[in-house]
């Protein structure tokens, strides 16, 4: 009977301590998704070209969005990245860096990594490159040590050709919310892996929606190496970064 009662008295103590830490870890959550989304203002003047405005490194950085494609949009997975990279920027220096950020959007990743001291270029489909080009240009010019580049990159389309393996030298691929339920994953995937090489690091940010992100990433480990470094359950995001496999390496 002791002996039982000893080991309820161990169960209640693990189910109390497991329950403290989950608790303080959503409390964890919140505090720094509140300062992550504290980042995105909007305007107080009305102005003739409708933008939002977002503060990262030392800068207030204003996105103009587009209404016609997923890709014209800030989502919270970028805001994510951007505040990683900015309080991570010691761990993950970016000055000299040569970056490459795929599904770049409406460009407020790429403007960050630029702040922050990286060489960019700054990728996505060609009909979304006027608007990206025009916030990086707006957000960056005479602020940045490395102006960046804004390129075309359709993912799996003449990769060789655009992006060839013997002048891929990026230290970082940046991606935020290139996953999603969109035909492309495949490509998307084969992308990846054409821009790396053996000591790139991607650190990329996705937003869990539906099977088909779990489905990507079991993929994904297929060829790299993956580890979640941050998690924030009540946007549903996870922060992972990731490098090719070591045999892939040998």
């Amino acid at each position: 009977m002791q002996h039982l009662m000893d080991l309820t008295k161990v169960t209640n103590s693990i189910t109390h301590k497991e329950t403290h830490k989950e608790t303080r870890d959503n409390d964890d959550d919140k505090q720094v998704v509140t300062e992550i989304m504290a980042r995105s203002f909007i305007p107080t003047l009305i102005t003739t070209v409708s933008w939002e405005g977002f503060h990262f490194a030392g800068h207030e950085i204003q996105i103009t969005e587009g209404k016609d494609s997923y890709g014209a949009f800030v989502w919270p997975s970028a805001l994510v990245l951007c505040y990683f990279l900015e309080t991570h920027a010691e761990q993950y220096n970016m000055v000299d860096k040569n970056v490459i950020e795929i599904g770049a959007g409406t460009g407020l990743v790429s403007i960050v990594a630029s702040l922050l001291g990286a060489r960019v270029i700054a990728t996505d489909l060609p009909e979304l490159l006027g608007n990206l080009q025009y916030n990086i240009s707006r957000n960056t010019k005479t602020k940045c040590k490395h102006l960046p580049q804004v390129k075309e990159l359709s993912w799996g389309v003449a990769l060789d050709r655009n992006f060839p393996r013997s002048s891929n030298n990026f230290d970082y691929i940046l991606a935020a919310d290139v996953v999603y339920a969109h035909p492309f994953l495949e490509e998307l995937l084969m992308t990846f892996d054409h821009l790396c090489r053996e000591t790139t690091i991607i650190l990329w940010a996705m937003r869990f929606r539906l099977e088909k992100e779990n489905k990507f990433v079991d993929k994904f480990k297929e060829l790299f190496d993956l580890e979640e470094i941050s998690s924030f359950p009540s946007l549903n995001i996870k922060l992972y970064k990731a490098m090719k496999k070591n045999w892939r390496r040998a």
